[in-house]
């Protein structure tokens, strides 16, 4: 959390549940990336937080923009995003779509198989676009490599392809899976993908662009490499295989530039035993899977929470949402330990809850309001 998060918690008795975000470390957090990776030009994933107020802030910093549909192109284009710093970055796409996006300005998209590489010729003539190959997702908590991504093989007869249709293949691009805890996984997709580039470019391919992706990591409740290691890696992995000969670089982090930005502010509703003798206490907030917290399906993405009896004796908790829901639970294997003293009433605050978390809240399950959302 943040000195200025506290200070206005402190300062303000919000209504429970709420997200409040400090848009000084949004910026602290771009910064940090455009110093450990000045050599790539940063396309913020818009589905991390595609609040005005981030999207504004980063516009003025710069940054390019990696949007997942045209509502999201929209939104970058209302806080003042130029066409040309866009990238329809999603793989699924209606044809409506592609046609609004490139009507509006929008030229690089991406792609990764052959009926969606006919849709962008048909519907965005002359785009620039960029396949997204399949690679291993090892140490990510939250893997992507199941519905995304081409195999090596089929990435390069598409982009063999790609210019005969009118369009101009502009590059290739991999994702390491969200919240990937390796560098390791850049290193070896980079390997992988730098071969494929090596082999189009001497095919006759004018391939300009290697897309890196997103996963740069938040620290949630377990430590995670500094960032500085990320960049070090990617740059190794990068000089080793392409020399002094590098392609233009493209990263697209979301959750590393608004995570930590955000604390969840929420309320305990109920605190109770299954029996008497059951050393393990049900612990029911006022926020849940469907009030936003749905990386925490599968107890993948494990928040840090604090309250306002930490220094006390603690005990083990399974962690819930509201919701008459039964799948509405949070933690129950991941061994949390709150306070003992802990009950109906209190305030606890979820840390590094700036991505994901907005955009996942339901509009209305049970009858709860949508999460409010604070930006300071």
């Amino acid at each position: 959390m943040t000195p200025k998060i506290a200070n206005f918690l402190a300062q303000h008795m919000l209504a429970t549940p709420c997200l409040v975000v400090d848009l000084d470390r949004v910026e602290q957090n771009y910064r940090a990336l455009a110093r450990i990776l000045p050599l790539a030009r940063i396309y913020y994933a818009v589905k991390a937080n595609p609040a005005p107020q981030v999207l504004e802030r980063l516009v003025g910093l710069g940054s390019s923009f990696d949007a997942a549909s045209f509502e999201e192109i929209e939104a970058c284009l209302a806080a003042g995003a130029r066409p040309d710093a866009i990238s329809f970055g999603s793989t699924i796409k209606k044809a409506v779509a592609i046609r609004r996006a490139y009507e509006a300005g929008v030229d690089l998209f991406a792609f990764d198989c052959a009926e969606e590489l006919e849709k962008l010729a048909r519907n965005a003539p002359r785009a620039r676009v960029y396949c997204r190959i399949l690679v291993e997702n090892a140490g990510a908590d939250w893997p992507l490599s199941r519905k995304f991504g081409a195999t090596v093989e089929m990435a390069r007869e598409l982009m063999l392809r790609a210019g005969d249709m009118g369009l101009d293949p502009y590059g290739l691009s991999f994702h390491v899976g969200s919240q990937q805890t390796t560098t390791a996984s850049y290193e070896a997709a980079i390997g992988r993908v730098g071969m494929l580039f090596t082999d189009l470019t001497e095919a006759g391919v004018n391939l300009r662009m290697m897309n890196l992706g997103g996963g740069f990591p938040a620290r949630y409740r377990d430590e995670v490499p500094e960032i500085d290691a990320f960049g070090l890696a990617i740059m190794a992995a990068m000089t080793k295989h392409f020399g002094n000969a590098l392609p233009e670089m493209v990263i697209e982090p979301g959750r590393y530039i608004v995570a930590d930005a955000g604390v969840v502010s929420s309320e305990v509703v109920l605190v109770s035993r299954r029996a008497k003798d059951d050393p393990v206490r049900w612990v029911y907030l006022d926020i849940g899977r469907f009030g936003g917290l749905a990386e925490a399906e599968g107890e993948a993405i494990k928040y840090r929470i604090t309250t306002p009896h930490d220094g006390g004796a603690l005990g083990p908790v399974a962690i819930a949402g509201p919701t008459c829901d039964g799948a509405d639970i949070l933690y129950e294997r991941a061994n949390y330990r709150l306070p003992l003293q802990l009950g109906t009433g209190d305030r606890v605050e979820l840390l590094s809850a700036g991505a994901y978390v907005s955009t996942y809240a339901s509009q209305g399950f049970n009858g709860f309001a949508p999460l409010a959302e604070h930006y300071i």
